[in-house]
C-alpha cells in the first residue's frame, strides 16, 4: 500500500544514495528559501502574523529568519518558527517551483525541518538536514504529480495540501521515526488539509505555506509519541488522493518512482516575485524594454500604441488581474509584470510596492496590454508584439523564460537574489555572513548554530 512504501522509503533512504545532483539540489533549494524567507520577514503580513500569535509563542527554541537572535524577537517554539518563517518564505511569491505540479516545494518542508534542528537537544548535521529535506521534497512533489491537474482545478492550493505531508515525512525522517510511526505521521499530515486558490491576493496565500510546515511538525511530534492515524491514509478509499483527488489513480505508480526519478531535480528558482506563470511575459518585456534604450526609446503611456502578447493558458487563469489594487494582487496580475517589465527593465520585489502598482506611470501601461490564451504555447513561452505611437513595431518570442529547467538561474544569479533579499533586512554585513552560512549546508557540523551566528 502507498502509505506504507512512502514511510519505508523515507526512513530507509540514506545520505550515500542521493545523487551529488539531488544534493547540490538540495542546496539550492535551501538556500534559495533561506533568502526568501529574510526577505519577507518584514514584509506586513509576516509582522501581522507574528504579532498576533506572540502572546501564544512557547520556549524559544528556533529562529526566526531575519531578526536577532538575541533579540526578543527573534526566536519562538518550533510550532510557530515554522508558521512564522514558512508565511515569510512565500509572501512574496519569491520561492522555488516544482514546475510540472507549480507545486513550491521548499516552503512547506525546510521551514519544518529548520524549527526542529533547532529544536533538538542533539545536533543535526548539514547531511542529515539534506537528507530529511530531500525526503520531504519527494514525498510532497510525488503526492503532487498523483493529484494533478484535477485537484488543483477543483481550488485546492496544492503547495500547502502537499506541504503538511512533505513537511512530516522531513521532520520524521530527522527524529528517527521508525516506519510505523512515519506512516502515523503521514496519515496525521493527510487529515490536515490546508489551502484554497481563493485566497490567492491576499495575506492568506503565504499562510497556507506556514500553516503546512507547522501541521507537517505537529504530525511527526505527535507520530513519535505514539499517536496513530489510519496507516492507509493516502490509498484508501476516503483517504486523501480520493477526496482532494477527483479519483487520480497514480498513486502507486509515483511512490513507486521515489529512488529513481528525483523531484528536487526537477526544482526551478524564480528571478521575479510573482505567479511563475507570468515570468515569459516579464522576461520579453525586459528584453523588449532594453531593446527600446538602445534606439533611444521609451515606454510609457504617451509612447506605446499597444502591447499584444500570446502566452499559455494558465496565464490568464492564474494571473488575469486586470487591476490590481495593491502588491498581492500585483502578483497574479500579467499586466502589471508585463508593465513593471517595459517601464522599469526589472520586476524586483521594488516593483511590487503598493504606491508603484496604483501609480499612474505603471496603470497607464498596463492598460495598454492585451493578453490572449494559446494553448499552442508551453508554460514557459509568450509571443510579444509591441506597437510604438510613432510607428515603431518590435516583436520578442520567448521560448523558454530566464528560470525555467531550460534557462535556469545560475549560482551567481541565486547569490545576487538571495543578497537583494537580504540586504535591505541583515545590511552589508549580515547580509554576507548568512548567504556564506545557508549556502554550504552539508559540511556544517550543526544546523542549530547557523541562523542564531548570522
Amino acid at each position: 500500500m502507498a502509505t506504507a512504501k512512502l514511510a519505508q522509503w523515507a526512513v530507509n533512504l540514506q545520505f550515500s544514495q542521493l545523487p551529488s545532483s539531488v544534493t547540490q539540489a538540495a542546496n539550492r533549494s535551501f538556500y534559495n528559501w533561506a533568502g526568501c524567507a529574510i526577505g519577507g520577514s518584514t514584509h506586513p503580513a509576516t509582522l501581522k502574523a507574528s504579532t498576533a500569535l506572540r502572546p501564544f509563542f512557547g520556549q524559544p527554541t528556533s529562529s526566526l529568519l531575519g531578526r536577532s537572535a538575541s533579540s526578543q524577537d527573534g526566536k519562538a517554539d518550533a510550532q510557530h518558527a515554522a508558521l512564522i518563517n514558512g508565511i515569510a518564505s512565500h509572501v512574496h511569491d519569491y520561492d522555488d517551483t516544482h514546475l510540472e505540479t507549480i507545486i513550491h516545494p521548499t516552503g512547506p518542508v525546510a521551514s519544518a525541518l529548520l524549527a526542529q534542528a533547532e529544536a533538538l537537544e542533539t545536533p543535526t548535521s548539514g547531511k542529515d538536514f539534506l537528507l530529511a529535506l530531500v525526503a520531504g521534497i519527494e514525498a510532497e512533489c510525488k503526492l503532487g504529480l498523483t493529484v494533478w491537474p484535477k485537484h488543483y482545478d477543483l481550488g485546492w492550493h496544492i503547495t500547502s495540501t502537499v506541504g503538511s505531508i512533505g513537511a512530516a515525512v522531513a521532520v520524521g525522517k530527522l527524529l528517527k521515526l521508525d516506519e510505523e510511526k512515519m506512516g502515523h505521521a503521514i496519515s496525521i499530515a493527510a487529515t490536515q488539509v490546508t489551502g484554497l486558490r481563493e485566497q490567492f491576493g491576499s495575506d492568506t496565500k503565504s499562510f497556507h505555506i506556514g500553516r503546512s510546515a507547522q501541521n507537517g511538525l505537529l504530525a511527526a511530534a505527535l507520530a513519535r509519541n505514539g499517536y496513530t492515524g489510519s496507516l492507509h491514509a493516502l490509498e484508501a478509499k476516503r483517504g486523501w488522493v480520493n477526496v482532494v483527488g477527483a479519483g487520480s489513480n497514480r498513486l502507486e505508480e509515483m511512490v513507486g518512482s521515489l529512488g529513481t526519478i528525483w523531484e528536487v531535480e526537477k526544482n526551478s528558482f524564480k528571478p521575479f516575485p510573482c505567479g511563475i506563470v507570468v515570468h515569459p511575459s516579464i522576461d520579453g518585456c525586459i528584453q523588449l524594454h532594453d531593446e527600446m534604450r538602445e534606439r533611444g526609446l521609451v515606454a510609457n503611456e504617451d509612447t506605446i500604441e499597444s502591447v499584444k502578447a500570446r502566452v499559455h493558458p494558465l496565464v490568464l487563469e492564474l494571473t488575469g488581474k486586470k487591476t490590481p489594487i495593491d502588491g498581492l494582487q500585483a502578483k497574479f496580475s500579467v499586466y502589471h509584470g508585463a508593465a513593471v517589465g517595459l517601464v522599469m527593465g526589472k520586476a524586483g520585489p521594488a516593483q511590487y510596492e503598493d504606491p508603484l502598482v496604483i501609480s499612474q506611470e505603471i496603470v497607464g501601461v498596463r492598460e495598454r496590454f492585451e493578453a490572449t490564451a494559446d494553448g499552442n504555447l508551453m508554460a514557459d513561452e509568450a509571443d510579444i508584439l509591441l506597437t510604438m505611437k510613432d510607428g515603431t513595431v518590435l516583436r520578442k518570442h520567448v521560448e523558454h523564460a530566464i528560470g525555467s529547467l531550460e534557462a535556469p538561474m545560475t549560482d551567481e544569479q541565486l547569490q545576487t537574489k538571495f543578497k537583494d533579499q537580504s540586504m535591505p533586512v541583515l545590511g552589508r554585513n549580515g547580509t554576507a555572513a548568512a548567504s556564506k552560512a545557508f549556502r554550504s549546508m552539508e559540511g556544517a557540523e550543526s544546523v542549530a548554530k547557523i541562523a542564531p551566528s548570522i
